[in-house]
């Protein structure tokens, strides 16, 4: 007998695999999509993945055998821990595992090392000793007290250079065109997360949503709300403004680090946590557009990639990268030489050599950083919530394209994605599509200074709790550096003071 055991996500051909499969059209979603996996699987077996557009993650039980999958893009969790008696634990969220017999809550402290450069947990092992992650593009299976882990699908990547720009952005928008209707459900009713950027509105632009929510500051220089409003506005859909306070940004840190379950040292994570908390008292579902930047060369540092020309296997190790080696060797009380950020990523290089630069580094973040920090966040704070959110730019069919599209159509000396743009420069104004990126940025940097709200701050940078793994004195060093002024610090004070948030939740009040 074959049975699902564990499920998340939202498969977007359904139409297509009830018709193939035999499965009831007019099931509720819920039962629909199991009935869909379990069938899939009985019809395709291992491969069954392969066949499934959309976000997933799941367990299937059936003969003895447990099998389990994670989907190419690592969009929803997945974890896994072997038990002293070779019994396996799983489940889409650590919580579930720890509750289980034969779990036993250990810290790995080595992730540490990790976490510090990069602000995030990326790879397969994460902060609790035996628990890992089933990795992107992976399958599990777990039969006679044995596990085997394959990859059954990775990022490739082959040029075409026989298309103009415009075919190209042809072909991304009808792509999308074609994508749309399936990520939402008659019945269904969706609103749309909106920025400042490209990426949002073009998502909206392409969708039904007649609602946006945006957030927004006090201070005009971090505050993208008012142009979001204005592309709201042009697209005829009204938009809410969710205004975010320092009180509110601080209090609600422990609230992201338990329900992260894994410390997250990106700023923006907060923000969206209060997002999705605002967005969920008016609606259920909503879109965001995740998965553009890393696919079609988003990010400003992309247009340094010939630049760092074959340098970059030395030193790329994803989209942030704070803290050097002896850095962390004088701040941590347990520092390992051979615990390294760049082992992380040998093997994309391995795989990756020969392409250029620039596909090199999207691959990287593809692969390490929207699985470690984007994809978990939207997941985590958006399940924390009750609200559910799915990414239309998220989806094999547009990495497909994002795969064969030539790097000089994602970034060139004055633009970055450049396609992308062209594409949403079809449904949006031009000042719209080919505005500057701005990135998700956050007032943290001031706040951080500002005696009102770091109180905390300073008092986990002095106890305890922060004296088993990190020096204080040199901690605090850098605490009073920013303070006097080198505000390029903030990073390393909110990542340390993240994992201590993180740390207490799970080790101290727990």
């Amino acid at each position: 007998m074959t049975e699902l055991k564990e499920y998340r996500g939202h498969i977007r051909n359904w139409r297509g695999l009830c018709e193939e499969l035999g499965v009831d059209a007019g099931l509720a979603r819920a039962e629909r999509e199991r009935a869909i996996i379990v069938k899939a699987y009985e019809k395709w077996g291992r491969e069954v993945a392969d066949h499934l557009y959309g976000m997933f993650a799941f367990a299937i039980e059936t003969d003895g055998e447990i099998f389990c999958v994670r989907d190419q893009f690592g969009t929803k969790p997945f974890y896994y821990y072997e038990t002293a008696d070779g019994k396996l634990l799983y489940g889409t969220t650590i919580r579930r595992i720890m509750e289980q017999e034969g779990f036993v809550k250990e810290l790995n402290e080595k992730m540490l090392q990790i976490y510090m450069t990069l602000t995030y947990v990326a790879g397969e092992d994460t902060f609790f000793k035996g628990v890992k992650k089933l990795m992107p593009g992976h399958y599990l299976v777990h039969k006679n007290g044995k596990t085997e882990i394959t990859r059954y699908w990775h990022p490739e990547f082959h040029a075409d250079e026989s298309k103009s720009l415009e075919e190209w952005a042809d072909e991304i928008h009808t792509t999308i065109q074609n994508i749309m209707p399936e990520v939402k459900e008659d019945g269904e009713t969706a609103e749309s997360f909106l920025s400042g950027g490209v990426d949002s509105s073009y998502v909206l632009a392409m969708s039904d949503a007649q609602v946006t929510d945006s957030c927004g500051y006090d201070d005009e220089r971090f505050d993208e709300s008012g142009l979001a409003k204005q592309t709201a506005d042009i697209l005829g859909r009204k938009n809410n403004r969710c205004k975010i306070t320092p009180e509110q940004y601080f209090d609600i840190v422990p609230y992201v680090m338990y329900n992260m379950e894994q410390p997250l040292g990106d700023a923006s994570a907060i923000v969206f946590a209060i997002a999705c908390k605002a967005t969920a008292e008016h609606t259920k579902l909503c879109y965001s557009g995740e998965g553009a930047d890393e696919f079609f060369g988003g990010y400003n540092m992309y247009r340094n990639a010939e630049r760092y020309g074959d340098n970059l296997k030395t030193f790329y190790v994803g989209n942030t990268n704070i803290m050097k080696e002896d850095e962390k060797q004088r701040i941590l009380k347990h520092y390992d030489p051979n615990y390294l950020p760049i082992d992380l990523v040998k093997y994309i290089y391995d795989e990756t050599e020969g392409l250029d630069p620039l596909t090199k580094m999207s691959d990287v973040d593809i692969q390490i950083w929207l699985e470690g920090d984007i994809y978990l966040n939207v997941d985590k704070m958006s399940e924390a919530a009750g609200l559910e959110i799915r990414m239309p730019l998220t989806d094999r069919r547009v990495f497909d394209i994002a795969s064969r599209l030539p790097s000089r159509f994602k970034v060139n000396a004055e633009q970055n994605k450049v396609a992308f743009r062209t594409a949403a420069a079809k449904v949006l104004p031009e000042e719209i599509a080919f505005r500057k990126k701005l990135g998700f940025i956050v007032p943290i940097r001031i706040w951080l200074a500002d005696e009102r709200y770091n109180a905390d701050v300073r008092a986990k940078f002095n106890s305890d709790m922060a004296a088993k793994f990190f020096d204080l004195d040199e901690i605090n060093a850098i605490f009073a550096d920013y303070i006097s002024g080198n505000s390029d610090n903030w990073r390393k004070i909110w990542t340390i003071y993240t994992f201590l948030v993180w740390y207490e939740e799970y080790f101290v009040k727990r």
